[in-house]
């Protein structure tokens, strides 16, 4: 319980502490001290012997995260321009708004009272920020597929698409169970693979295959129809996939294919043609950049620099350009050929 409430909790806090730096930043700028100093600074505090102005505040902030505050306001301003808030934004947010409260249900913890530690006046103030998210995600997908080129497409295609096929199988799963040992496992999973090699023998001796799978079989969604279903490439596992590839149209499985469900014995019975890449295009460039995104998390830093870019970004304060700099840098790696922001910000 207590790990999966420190990861609940690490993500809140990653989502909406800017805010709460921003509010403070927003406070200060605004001019909210009634008094001025004989240097003519704004005093926000003062104490015996002590007096601090929303000059030295404002230098203390930038040290304490000043950056991300500005890279926040700019990013809001910046993507809100892109990205339109329609009702795809607006049902994201609700969907994830509600997995965080049936989270913390479950857990027997008050959502409203996370929320208002964190800041949050209400539920529609923080669905605020899981728009922007969705917003953000939205301008990396267009930043990724713009890189996309006619041969990554072409090589995905060849690869990775296929023509569905009609196949039959029949599943053994090894009966184990959690408490058991691993002698006890090892025993199931032999007695499983005994059961499958046996079926094989069966229908070598030319039983028929509809009638083993609707006896044997464990998979219940496809026993009663005589073990046949569709596979589709990604949508099985790999064993399961590269076991019905290789046979033959007709063909069965002379050994018994593992997988993490257990013994399959696969029949295929026929393959559809291949789809063109002209009905398929769309869909690969979506897979192409939804692999990008998830194999590389600097992505998201690199479409926002470069929209900054575009936006013609120029920092003034150089302690604060200087951290923008650093702040960058470090999120791709400290690479120098990817972190643009000099260009972008002087």
């Amino acid at each position: 319980m207590y790990e999966m409430w420190h990861t609940y909790e690490r993500k809140r806090i990653k989502l909406h502490k800017k805010l709460l730096i921003s509010l403070a930043a927003i406070l200060l700028l605004t001019g909210c001290s009634t008094a001025t100093l004989k240097n003519g600074e704004k005093l926000v505090a003062k104490m015996d012997g002590k007096k601090i102005s929303a000059e030295s505040l404002y230098d203390e902030l930038k040290k304490q995260g000043g950056a991300t505050v500005l890279t926040n306001m700019v990013d809001e301003f910046i993507v809100n321009k892109e990205i339109k808030t329609d009702e795809d934004a607006k049902s994201s947010a609700e969907s994830q708004l509600k997995s965080y409260k049936d989270s913390y249900a479950s857990y027997g913890m008050d959502f409203s009272s996370a929320l208002a530690n964190a800041g949050y006046k209400s539920e529609e103030d923080f669905k605020k920020v899981l728009i922007l998210d969705y917003k953000k995600k939205a301008v990396t997908e267009k930043y990724v597929k713009k890189q996309v080129t006619e041969d990554d497409i072409n090589e995905y295609y060849k690869e990775k698409i296929f023509g569905d096929i009609e196949a039959k199988h029949i599943l053994i799963s090894p009966n184990t169970k959690d408490d058991m040992t691993d002698e006890e496992k090892n025993e199931a999973e032999k007695k499983a693979k005994k059961e499958a090699e046996d079926i094989i023998k069966n229908l070598d001796k030319g039983e028929k295959f509809d009638k083993l799978a609707k006896k044997y079989s464990d998979d219940e969604g496809t026993a009663k129809n005589g073990g046949k279903l569709t596979v589709t490439y990604g949508a099985v596992v790999d064993e399961f996939w590269k076991g019905v590839n290789k046979l033959k149209d007709g063909e069965y499985s002379k050994e018994p294919v593992k997988s993490e469900y257990g013994y399959h014995i696969i029949y295929r019975i026929s393959q559809k043609e291949k789809p063109k890449l002209k009905k398929v295009k769309d869909d690969i460039i979506d897979k192409i950049v939804e692999q990008r995104i998830n194999n590389d998390s600097t992505l998201q830093t690199k479409a926002l620099v470069a929209l900054r870019k575009k936006y013609n970004l120029k920092i003034a304060d150089s302690g604060l350009k200087k951290s923008y700099n650093n702040s960058i840098k470090s999120a791709l790696g400290a690479s120098k050929e990817e972190s643009t922001t000099e260009n972008s910000s002087n």
